[in-house]
């Protein structure tokens, strides 16, 4: 039991200095600005703005009906852009944790592990004000809102699992190899590509499906769509499986950060 609570014990010991890392991270990111937290939800309105400029009034862009719906294309456009930035916010700032954050290395009484909580954290704040600008527009463009929009927490908690273990190896890899945090961002911009963010599978040609299957997000981004654009219930049992998949990734994630912390005073 104790070794299952690994990766949750430092924010379950250290649930303070979690919080106030947290509220550090997310008020840092908009300190110096005139409308300071206010960004948190003008930016997914921008955002929301420039998409709907470009693929609805210029390109005329538009996705397949399903179960003889039409959604905004913007607003489905919008859905998976938000996911692959959470995801790609992980990526990008793991590397950096630790290397990032030496005068914490020197300390032997901070807990390390609670890094990557607050980045993920973060990351889902900045996640449901997306969610929130969503609703709003999808209100003002007459576009309906089921109530299987509720299941949102449901569905993209084994994405933050996975958000989490990632942070736990990237940084912990970072220390070791700075060039991780050339390749994050190459890998975070792939992902977004190969994912169904973009563009629906049934447009990609056969033979290049498997990609975009296997790419972790494409699952989360149309099970989301699902229940946020669609009113329809998520895919239960492939969530299942993906939140183990997640959880896997998670322990190792972790497991490796343990097994190498020793040395990150040495090499830093």
């Amino acid at each position: 039991m104790s070794s299952m609570k690994g990766p949750f014990r430092a924010v379950i010991q250290n649930g303070s200095l979690v919080r106030e890392l947290t509220k550090r991270e997310i008020l840092g990111r908009y300190r110096g600005a005139n409308f300071g937290l206010l960004w948190a939800l003008i930016s997914p309105f921008l955002m929301l703005a420039i998409y709907s400029l470009a693929f609805g009034g210029i390109l005329g862009s538009h996705w397949p009906s399903v179960d003889g719906k039409q959604g905004n294309f913007t607003l489905i456009l919008f859905i998976g852009l938000i996911l692959h930035a959470f995801l790609a916010e992980c990526l990008t700032q793991a590397p950096r944790l630790v290397s990032g954050n030496t005068s914490y290395v020197k300390k032997v009484v901070f807990p390390l592990d609670v890094l990557p909580w607050p980045m993920v954290l973060s990351a889902l704040f900045h996640l449901l004000m997306n969610l929130v600008a969503y609703m709003v527009l999808a209100v003002v463009s007459g576009q309906e809102i089921d109530w299987t929009v509720l299941l949102f927490p449901l569905v993209v908690l084994p994405l933050v699992v996975l958000g989490l273990g990632t942070g736990w190896a990237l940084s912990a890899l970072g220390v070791y190899f700075r060039d991780v945090n050339q390749i994050t961002g190459v890998l975070a911009t792939a992902l977004l590509f190969t994912s169904t963010a973009i563009v629906p599978i049934s447009v990609i040609p056969e033979g290049m499906r498997w990609i975009y299957r296997v790419n972790p997000l494409s699952f989360i981004i149309d099970q989301t769509r699902n229940v946020v654009i669609w009113g329809r219930m998520p895919d239960w049992e492939g969530l299942g499986l993906y939140a183990l998949l997640a959880f896997g990734v998670c322990y190792a994630g972790y497991g490796l950060f343990r097994a190498t912390r020793r040395g990150f005073a040495d090499v830093l």
